[in-house]
């Protein structure tokens, strides 16, 4: 059963923003244990309410902070900031992944690591242009013209190759993101190696191909090749180590690349990366030494590098094509379910988009209450699949025209229990089969008078009680073969009557306080966005439906009430009226 979180009103997040401003003010003037002190104070009043978004940018600002009271605690420091970015990228928020990118770009800052610093402080801008409530665009913006000046920051000498080693080996060891990942090791190999460029190459079986999303210097993208091919396929598939003085003269080496970027390939040390059972599963390529030609003690110190980064790589990739299997089963389960759907759309063309129009209103609702993404899954595709069941009820109850008689009524009733009896026989995982309970409870009432198991007060799963309001929202503002639908003022009014009875009443709060209109509009106009005209959505994202409800029942509306009224109703009047000549 999914339960309520609580919801986080403005007041109380300005409150908890208030220690993090304190926490980035200590920060900047060095003050490190206060800084520290700040966040977790933050951390701890966000945990109350279950807030991603501020858990997540408490991570990431911990992480940082650790990280400059004790810089040889990377794990502990990275480990904090990823934990940050698992959190922002549950929580779907800008911000929050804003922190993460300025946060792990400081720390590469700190490091001398100038190209990673510039790839996260590039990605925390665009977040930045978003969503910045800690105004931190213009020192973000500053940052990075001064890594692109050139002037910036010296990289560090590793007077002790055994120190980068040790470093490399903290720094992979609490990532599991291959893409992250592969930068890391690059960045940090290129500083041990105090070389120009680093590539770390990884072997893919299936295609018989090398790739890489690390090009250090230049352009990050994924780089795909034949494995037969270049410095890198030779290593992979000889498996011998190449240390080139002068890749000009070497006929292995390829001049093409440099011509087309204008880089002067000079030295080259190119190795396979081998894992436990000496399987070649990648390969290192070094360019260009900024002393000298690579030595021995550089191959020495590589291989090292290779040994400790082999298994978190090979685990990185697994890891990888677990989420690939995880999407294409996704893909698979989401389009089944959407299936499902249709199949009721198809039964009746009156009714054509209900269950997608509840699942948008729910997601609406879900989102003013800040449930966390797993949460939001599950009751959208309970939202989806809510009406499945009437697939088994007779046409003639269910397109009739006119009111149902009591037995007709019992009938279409058993939609619910019908719900229930296929999506039980639906595999899922245990997360997913909360699915089955919320999709059958949005019949239920609050004060235990629905059907299909009489359910009561928090007895209804939390999505249940979403979608109940969803539900009859949609429905009393649909045209339905017994009757038009309804004056959005009785409409609302049934909402607020019904409250503490049929419905929760904090959601039904939520539904009529907290979305603006014009996003209820947007359901309305689920296929016809266009038709929206932005001048209307600017003074409609200003109100809510009781202020549309409080104009319409007010004795002497202003002339500016009636107009927001008028506007309002020009979208209103439209809404499904096509649906049963589709």
């Amino acid at each position: 059963m999914i339960r309520k979180n609580p919801a986080l009103t403005k007041a109380q997040d300005e409150k908890g923003a208030e220690l993090i401003k304190k926490g980035l003010l200590a920060l900047q003037q060095k003050k490190f244990e206060d800084a520290k002190e700040y966040i977790i104070k933050a951390e701890t009043y966000y945990k109350k309410f279950k807030a991603l978004k501020q858990i997540s940018i408490c991570l990431s600002i911990l992480g940082f902070t650790e990280y400059m009271l004790d810089k040889d605690n990377m794990e502990i420091a990275l480990g904090l900031i990823e934990d940050g970015h698992y959190m922002a990228e549950l929580s779907g928020e800008s911000t929050a992944k804003l922190f993460y990118e300025f946060c792990l770009g400081s720390l590469d800052y700190c490091e001398g690591q100038k190209d990673t610093a510039l790839m996260h402080y590039q990605n925390a801008r665009n977040y930045a242009m978003k969503s910045d409530g800690f105004a931190l665009l213009g020192y973000i913006t500053a940052r990075i013209n001064q890594l692109q000046s050139g002037n910036d920051i010296e990289f560090p000498i590793q007077s002790d190759p055994l120190v980068s080693l040790v470093k490399i080996g903290r720094s992979i060891n609490v990532l599991t993101d291959i893409n992250v990942l592969l930068k890391v090791i690059a960045e940090e190999t290129k500083i041990a190696m105090q070389a120009d460029r680093c590539t770390v190459f990884l072997y893919d079986k299936e295609k018989n191909e090398i790739w890489s999303k690390v090009a250090l210097g230049l352009d990050s993208k994924e780089i795909r090749f034949p494995a037969d091919k270049g410095l890198a396929g030779y290593v992979v598939k000889t498996g011998e180590s190449v240390n080139i003085q002068d890749a000009y003269t070497d006929p292995r080496f390829n001049p093409e690349v440099d011509k087309e970027t204008g880089y002067k390939t000079k030295t080259i040390l190119c190795m396979p990366i081998k894992n436990n059972n000496q399987e070649i599963i990648g390969a290192f390529q070094v360019l260009n030494k900024k002393k000298g030609t690579f030595t021995k003690s550089d191959e020495d110190l590589l291989v090292a590098i290779g040994g400790s980064a082999s298994i978190t790589l090979e685990n990185a990739q697994l890891f990888k094509q677990q989420q690939e299997m995880y999407k294409e089963q996704k893909l698979l389960f989401d389009s089944f379910i959407n299936t499902l759907a249709a199949s009721i759309d198809a039964r009746d063309k009156i009714t054509s988009g209900h269950s997608d129009r509840v699942r948008l209103y729910s997601m609406l609702i879900v989102d003013a209450l800040g449930l966390d993404e797993k949460q939001k899954e599950i009751i959208e595709k309970a939202a989806i699949l809510h009406d499945i069941g009437k697939i088994g009820i007779r046409d003639s109850v269910l397109q009739k025209e006119g009111k149902l008689t009591p037995e007709e009524y019992k009938h279409i009733q058993e939609h619910v229990q019908i719900t229930h009896n296929i999506l039980e026989k639906i595999y899922k995982t245990e997360d997913f089969k909360q699915i089955d309970e919320i999709a059958c409870s949005h019949h239920e009432k609050y004060d235990g008078s629905g059907y299909f198991r009489h359910l009561k007060g928090e007895e209804i799963p939390y999505g249940g009680r979403i979608l109940a309001v969803s539900d009859v929202f949609d429905a009393i503002t649909s045209r339905r073969h017994y009757r038009d639908k309804m004056p959005i003022e009785n409409v609302v009014g049934i909402l607020i009557k019904d409250s503490g009875t049929h419905f929760d009443k904090s959601i039904v709060d939520v539904f009529l306080n907290e979305i603006s209109v014009d996003k209820i509009v947007k359901v309305f106009l689920t296929e016809n966005h266009s038709d929206f005209k932005e001048e209307d959505k600017k003074i409609l994202e200003k109100y809510h439906l009781i202020d549309i409800y409080n104009y319409i029942t007010k004795e002497k509306p202003t002339k500016k009430e009636q107009q927001i009224v008028k506007i309002f109703n020009s979208y209103y009047s439209t809404h499904t009226e096509n649906h049963g000549n589709e």
